[in-house]
């Protein structure tokens, strides 16, 4: 692909990514014109509206997926890939504000892929209470759905924080929240 091509699906992505997240029902002509690009572009890629919310979900799943390997969950000491998870987490949770559940119930690669990846938290979630970061009493579901909660909350409540200084807010509203007593 060409460098403008790759510029262009880039923008008409990540556009259709805020605009659909704004109102699902938004028209490919209405992404093509925000994304700057004629709708014969978007036309060419995308045979159909769904085709352009399918590659919006796959980005984003590239994109966490991305950030789980470069946290190094397995390798780097708790709250050092805690840390860079979030860091990268919150940018990608922003730049791709879509609800990924909605295609998981008509795309069963990216509900596999999705799987996939909310397994490896999963893992690091669990060793960090094994090694004392986290309560061991409290469900392992609760301390997830807490860190999520946590992570929308900073990336769209807080868009003007970078994502370091949120990660240190998240990180640290975690592991004190969430912390071994």
């Amino acid at each position: 692909m060409r460098a403008d091509a790759a510029r262009n699906l880039a923008t008409v992505l990540r556009t259709g990514a805020r605009l659909l997240a704004e109102d699902p029902s938004t028209s490919m002509a209405a992404i093509a014109t925000a994304s700057g690009v004629d709708r014969t572009t978007i036309h060419r890629r995308f045979a159909s509206r769904e085709a352009l919310l399918r590659a919006v979900f796959h980005a984003k799943l590239d994109a966490s997926e991305r950030v789980l390997d470069e946290a190094r969950l397995t390798e780097a000491p708790v709250p050092v890939a805690l840390h860079r998870y979030l860091e990268g987490i919150i940018p990608v949770s922003r730049d791709w504000p879509v609800d990924t559940r909605r295609m998981m119930q008509q795309d069963p690669e990216a509900r596999d892929r999705r799987d996939a990846l909310s397994r490896r938290l999963d893992t690091f979630l669990l060793r960090a209470a094994d090694e004392g970061y986290l309560r061991a009493d409290v469900d392992a579901d609760w301390t997830r759905a807490t860190l999520g909660r946590l992570v929308d909350t900073v990336a769209h409540d807080f868009p003007s924080m970078d994502a370091p200084q949120a990660a240190d807010l998240v990180a640290d509203t975690f592991l004190n929240g969430l912390g071994a007593r």
